[in-house]
């Protein structure tokens, strides 16, 4: 790794059929403040960074689970308990598929269809 960084990573912008849920959906799981929210683009503030949702006519979902690698990426989210964290992430929109791949996480879809991965804190040191 070099001492300065070429560039420094603010945003990640997921595709989506609706940003304004999606930045709602991500703002309550996340605590992330909504900055900008409209039909074709919706922008959340963190700590240190900024997650995107722009609306993409005609938007597919990747599918989970996936043995075809064309779900892209996925975030891994620290949590204290996994079953309170999924049941609130489910409350919030979130859809907890059937085929789960262990113990230690439990994988979710968001109302786009992204899968995410809530894993447990002490894992991470």
């Amino acid at each position: 790794m070099t001492e300065t960084p070429v560039a420094t990573l603010k945003m990640v912008t997921l595709d989506c059929s609706d940003p304004e849920v999606s930045a709602a959906f991500w703002s309550s799981l996340l605590g992330w403040s909504v900055v900008h929210a409209e039909k074709d683009y919706a922008m959340l503030q963190g700590p240190s960074s900024a997650l995107g949702f722009g609306r993409i006519d005609d938007y597919r979902p990747p599918a989970w689970p996936n043995a075809n690698g064309s779900k892209q990426f996925h975030f891994d989210l620290a949590v204290e308990d996994l079953d309170a964290a999924a049941s609130a992430a489910v409350e919030l929109g979130a859809t907890l598929p059937e085929d789960q791949l262990g113990e230690t996480w439990r994988v979710l879809l968001d109302p786009s269809g992204h899968p995410f991965c809530l894993t447990n804190a002490a894992n991470w040191g």
